[in-house]
């Protein structure tokens, strides 16, 4: 027993570095066995890229993956990897930067050693925006056809892109194709970023991204002035109604087809409302122009339509009153009512309905006798006095009898 326990301590630390080495060898077999290497193809795509920042090419792909996976893991390809770069710290004015590639396996036994490539170049610009002008290119045009310089919704947009594609945006495009019959063009049509030389530009944005394009187009193009016709709709508010409708200018000239202008006789307005108007109303209206008719003096005009109140008239019975009358003198009347008929606004007229009402006689300084006082009303502002009748009464003045003698005493 001494002799087998003397025989493993022995050059035990010899003993030991070889058990460890064996060991480490061991290891290092399985480790080779379960490590490998594939071709792959998988795409890089972008993480954390600021809103300033914008990729000017697609990024290249992961084309080789060097893995450890367990014995009894599945077969790896493509899809079993995900390769990201991030762009979080990237500099947009440099242009051209290095960044480093990081692939993940999708099954966590699996672990990446190695990836090629392990960095890519990436292109990158600052993300701007600015506001281009919009034209229209018509294209060949038929040398029988007469057409006019097209209408746009906008005038300008804004194309948005990399600083270094936006700066060489000259305008943006409509391109449209006049038909050879001579029919109007009237449609949305997309917008094209162009540099000076009419190139087309990419990637930039426009915002927004078609305009609305109307190309008068005539074959037989006549003119002829014609007069404005206000299309005034709506009633007024009650004891209200319509004077007056004037219109600055009153007549404009247009220009069309000699068919389209046969039947014309006027120019509409847009409609014009004073639905519950107590005052003038005064607004700039466009035309309502048929379809192939254009105008050559402005596409709006001035209209001012008066509103005044609804007037009429009614007859009241009035009692008279003395004005001036003297306490030393007596009065009679021919008659102690006078029909009268007042005119005025409907409102204030039935304001005097079941109210009585009243006439003066001037009677200060008349003397005794026989006098024909005509007779006058004092009214409120916008009432009118048309007619009294009688318009004038006899008016008698006298003297109070003399008081009775007192009596004499007994």
């Amino acid at each position: 027993m001494t002799r087998v326990v003397r025989f493993l301590v022995r050059n035990w630390p010899l003993k030991l570095a070889a058990v460890v080495f064996a060991s480490l060898l061991y290891g290092m077999l399985v480790v080779s066995q379960n490590e490998r290497t594939i071709n792959v193809s998988v795409p890089v795509s972008a993480i954390n890229q600021p809103a300033g920042v914008v990729l000017l090419s697609n990024l290249d792909s992961v084309t080789q993956v060097k893995f450890f996976a367990p014995q009894d893991s599945p077969a790896l390809d493509s899809s079993s990897f995900r390769a990201t770069v991030d762009l979080s710290n990237v500099d947009p004015k440099v242009g051209r930067v290095l960044v480093p590639v990081h692939v993940e396996p999708l099954d966590d036994r699996v672990q990446v050693l190695e990836v090629r490539p392990s960095r890519i170049n990436i292109d990158v610009d600052q993300l701007v925006s600015r506001s281009v002008p919009v034209e229209v290119d018509k294209g060949p045009v038929p040398s029988d056809l007469d057409v006019r310089a097209p209408v746009l919704s906008t005038d300008t947009v804004t194309v948005k892109g990399p600083a270094s594609e936006v700066r060489r945006v000259d305008r943006a495009e409509a391109r449209i194709q006049i038909d050879p019959s001579g029919i109007d063009f009237d449609r949305d049509v997309e917008l094209i970023p162009v540099d000076a030389l009419g190139n087309e530009l990419a990637p930039v944005d426009v915002e927004p991204a078609t305009v609305r394009v109307r190309v008068a187009v005539f074959t037989n193009r006549q003119t002829r002035p014609l007069p404005i016709k206000p299309n005034v709709t709506g009633t007024p508010a009650a004891g209200f109604e319509v004077s007056t409708v004037a219109v600055e200018p009153l007549l404009l000239s247009v220009e069309g087809d000699a068919d389209q202008l046969a039947g014309l006789t006027s120019i509409d307005t847009a409609p014009i409302s004073v639905s519950g108007a107590t005052g003038n109303v005064s607004t700039t209206v466009g035309l309502a122009l048929p379809s192939g008719v254009l105008s050559l003096g402005g596409d709006s005009v001035r209209v001012t339509i008066g509103i005044r109140q609804v007037t009429s008239t009614r007859t009241f019975s009035a009692g008279i009153v003395l004005n001036g009358a003297r306490s030393d003198r007596v009065y009679s009347l021919s008659t102690d009512q006078v029909l009268v008929t007042l005119g005025g606004s409907i409102a204030q007229l039935d304001g005097l309905e079941g109210r009585s009402f009243s006439v003066q006689a001037a009677v200060g300084g008349l003397e005794t006798g026989r006098h024909e006082v005509a007779v006058a009303a004092n009214l409120p502002a916008g009432l009118t006095l048309v007619s009294a009748s009688p318009p004038s009464v006899v008016v008698t003045v006298g003297l109070p009898p003399p008081s009775a003698a007192p009596s004499a005493a007994p």
